[in-house]
């Protein structure tokens, strides 16, 4: 069973050394972000699950130890990074679990054994929430790190410029992670999120299925879209 959840925004520029200048920016995010993992720790899990959206060719399970490298966004090696300890696995972490594995080592997790689990982006809502369903069923007491990002249209100079859409998107979805309202994170309409360039929606998705029956409350910890992009921080338990 689901006994809580962190989610967290999955941009590479939470790395200070990758956002440079801009690095303070970021820094009520990263701060937000260790808050929500104290949450995790303090639920006592017997499994912590990082999930991040992906292409469709890295869906699916990565172990304890997976590496993941940060070199393509023009940091070195000194910023690679490990999901916990173990035998470095046959692929590299995609960037959003990469992302939840610097959290996680930044944090110092220690709290319990560790697994990724990439979700296709594409992938359709009710394969979303049967995916949930089944990590929430893989322990006693699971966790969730859920890393994924809102719109990426919020402003003219975003990746995906603006779009009118994208405000109202992001407030729904800020609200039902705030709220942990499961049917509303359901509802989430994957066509327009991938219109908007929302790579949360099918991670956000995951959590709602494996939260079912679960009772958890959320509390929204961090709203802000810097850089166009919607990047919200929330905690379940």
């Amino acid at each position: 069973m689901l006994v809580a959840a962190a989610v967290c925004p999955a941009p590479p520029m939470l790395l200070p050394e990758l956002a440079a200048g801009a690095a303070a920016e970021l820094g009520p995010a990263r701060t937000a972000c260790s808050d929500a993992l104290s949450v995790l720790a303090a639920s006592r899990p017997d499994l912590l699950v990082v999930v991040g959206a992906c292409d469709p060719d890295h869906h699916g399970a990565y172990p304890q130890g997976a590496r993941g490298t940060f070199r393509g966004f023009g940091a070195g090696a000194g910023a690679d990074v490990r999901l916990g300890e173990g035998e470095e696995g046959p692929r590299l972490l995609p960037a959003p679990l990469a992302v939840g594995a610097w959290l996680l080592g930044r944090a110092g997790w220690g709290a319990a054994p560790l697994e990724g689990f990439g979700v296709a982006g594409p992938l359709d809502t009710e394969r979303c929430l049967e995916a949930g369903r089944q990590l929430a069923a893989r322990e006693d007491r699971v966790a969730l790190l859920v890393m994924g990002d809102g719109s990426a249209c919020r402003s003219l100079k975003a990746p995906g410029y603006l779009d009118e859409r994208a405000a109202a998107f992001d407030a729904e979805a800020a609200r039902a992670l705030g709220a942990a309202d499961l049917p509303a994170l359901a509802a989430l309409d994957a066509e327009l999120a991938a219109e908007l360039q929302a790579a949360g929606r099918a991670p956000w998705q995951v959590l709602a299925g494996a939260a079912e029956g679960a009772g958890l409350d959320g509390r929204l910890l961090y709203e802000d879209a810097p850089y166009g992009v919607g990047y919200f921080v929330a905690a379940w338990s």
